[in-house]
Parts: structure tokens; C-alpha cells; sequence
């Protein structure tokens, strides 16, 4: 069993807080989706609310930290001090069509003695099955009390791999093809669930063996790659390298299937 630090709890505490809302702003959005106007502008609304739910929650319990957060950007805090990274809402375009796949995901960034800023804490609550998964440095990953350990499989043909696939305005149709064609040939399956923070959730709770995708926000991914790395996983950008924010690329999986992945993707992008 584990125990929340203080600040996981609020955390926790303010993800709880705006669930119950954006559940029933979701259950709204269904009966929206019948109308000719459209649900779009009340989604907005439903992320901006979400939004304002855990700003108010998070910096009523540490006012001096900052935020990165989705719909209001940078907000600066104590630049020696951590600062929240926020998504209201990862899987927008699901909840606008009334597909129940959506979380909340709120990580905490902190600055190093060597001048960079690290991922400490992360939280990914998806309020439809009022699951929190969360993960602190050092600490493990978890979902509710129980300990998340990434897949133990070896072999590619076993494996469950997602993705996010380019759309209108967003990503690179081209690359993204080549290295879909040399991945799926080899792999039992491919999914596109359409929450980032919920594919990499899942690649740390071993429902996933192995994740790529590009062209992401760090709201998107903060929380889930330190889920993934605190459940025994291993993340790198499309050349196996360290710099995934600076790229915007991402590979997540266990050991023997991040090389194996890095590999093919290598091999695509040539």
C-alpha cells in the first residue's frame, strides 16, 4: 500500500474536485450532440471550468508555485519554486463526440541544482471510471493503491502498441505513415484512443506494451512519463535520445520492446 505525500493529495484532492463537474458537463455533451448547433462551444466551456476548478484548488495550497496550463498558458510563480503543469481536459475531440475516454492530468515540475527543471510528481484522473493513476519520484507508480508495473513482454507479435494519428492541421501525415507501416506488420494491434495522458497511464499499468506519438504539448505528457518511468518503463525521442520535450517525440515501453520499437521507428525515418 502506498501512502501520498502532502502534496500528491492535493493533487489528487483537486482532480476529484473538477471530475464530478466535467462528468456531468460530459453527460451533457451526449444530449448536445443531437442538436444543430453543435456541442463545441460548451466544450470549451467544460475545459475552461475544469480548468478554473483546479487553478483555484492548486494555487489555494501552494500560492507562491506557477502554472503551465492549457487554456491560460504560462502563469508565473516563484521562478526558485515548482510549478503545476495542467490539462483540464486530454481528449477533447472524445468528449465532444460523447466517447467516454477523457482525464485530467496535472504534473509538478521542479527546479534542479544543475539549472534544469525535472518531473516530480504526476497525477492522470479519468473521471468516467474514477481511476488516479499517480506517480512520484522515487516513489513508484500507481493506480488507487495498487503498485503499476509496465508489460512484461518480449516479443513484438504479443504486443499492444498505441499511437495518436496526424488530423486536419496537426502532425506530419508522412512520417507518421512510414513508421505506422513498418510497426504494424509486426505487432498484434494498434490503438488510437485519443488521450495521450491516458496512453501513457496505460503503458505504465501494462494495459499497453509500447506508445509513439509526436507533435504533443508538455500538458499532455508531463504526468504520463513519469507514470511510465516509475513503473520500471523507458521513454526517448524517435532516435532513442533524451530530448522528447525539445522534439516533441515520444517512445514508451519496457526495455526489451523500447529497442526493438526505437529499431523499426529508426529504420522509418531513415
Amino acid at each position: 500500500m502506498a501512502s501520498h505525500s502532502g502534496l500528491m493529495t492535493i493533487m489528487d484532492r483537486a482532480a476529484r474536485k473538477a471530475g464530478p463537474r466535467l462528468r456531468r458537463d460530459f453527460n451533457e455533451v451526449q444530449q448536445l450532440q443531437v442538436s444543430r448547433k453543435g456541442p463545441a462551444d460548451f466544450v470549451s466551456m467544460a475545459d475552461q471550468r475544469a480548468e478554473q476548478t483546479l487553478y483555484e484548488e492548486l494555487s489555494r495550497a501552494r500560492p507562491d508555485w506557477g502554472f503551465l496550463m492549457e487554456e491560460r498558458g504560462e502563469v508565473a510563480g516563484d521562478p526558485n519554486k515548482p510549478r503545476f503543469i495542467v490539462d483540464p481536459l486530454d481528449g477533447t475531440t472524445n468528449f465532444l463526440h460523447g466517447i467516454p475516454h477523457f482525464a485530467i492530468s496535472i504534473a509538478v515540475e521542479e527546479p534542479m541544482p544543475n539549472g534544469k527543471r525535472e518531473i516530480t510528481s504526476g497525477l492522470i484522473y479519468q473521471p468516467i471510471t474514477d481511476e488516479a493513476f499517480w506517480a512520484e519520484k522515487g516513489r513508484g507508480a500507481w493506480v488507487q493503491e495498487q503498485r503499476l508495473r509496465v508489460s512484461a513482454r518480449r516479443d513484438l507479435a504479443d504486443s499492444l502498441i498505441a499511437t495518436g494519428i496526424p488530423f486536419l492541421g496537426h502532425g506530419n501525415f508522412v512520417e507518421w505513415s512510414r513508421i505506422f507501416g513498418a510497426i504494424a506488420p509486426e505487432v498484434a494491434g494498434i490503438r488510437r484512443m485519443g488521450s495521450a495522458a491516458l496512453d501513457l497511464a496505460w503503458v505504465a499499468a501494462g494495459r499497453y506494451d509500447g506508445y509513439w506519438e509526436s507533435a504533443l504539448q508538455p500538458w499532455d505528457v508531463a504526468a504520463g512519463l513519469l507514470l511510465v518511468k516509475e513503473a520500471g518503463g523507458f521513454v526517448t525521442d524517435f532516435r532513442g535520445g533524451d530530448r522528447m520535450m525539445e522534439r516533441s517525440e515520444f517512445l514508451a515501453a519496457n526495455d526489451a520492446l523500447q529497442s526493438r520499437l526505437h529499431k523499426l521507428l529508426a529504420g522509418a525515418l531513415r
